[in-house]
């Protein structure tokens, strides 16, 4: 058991940060407006969420205006796609272990 838990990663333990992390695993890039629609989170909460995943470097920001209005995107990175797929599969060990 032990073994299992420590395979999984504390960035992603939360479920808002599951919840992004998820929807950037199935799209190439989303804007913030999108995000917070998509997990029903607040603008405080989401920010804050991918701040951490930002400072992990799970998630890359580009930032960019559109006609005159600001448009924050995120994407997953390259090493944010490996550690995620590697937290899934430490989730899906730790749940066929308990069948």
């Amino acid at each position: 058991m032990k073994e299992l838990l420590e395979h999984l990663n504390k960035a992603f333990e939360s479920k808002a940060r599951l919840g992004i992390m998820s929807a950037l695993m199935v799209n190439d890039r989303l804007d913030f407006n999108a995000l917070k629609e998509l997990l029903d989170l607040t603008d405080g909460n989401l920010a804050s969420h991918l701040k951490a995943l930002e400072e992990g470097q799970y998630v890359e920001v580009q930032k960019q205006f559109v006609g005159r209005k600001p448009n924050t995107t995120y994407r997953a990175t390259d090493a944010g796609r490996k550690a995620f797929a590697e937290h899934l599969k430490a989730l899906e060990k730790l749940i066929s272990g308990y069948r």
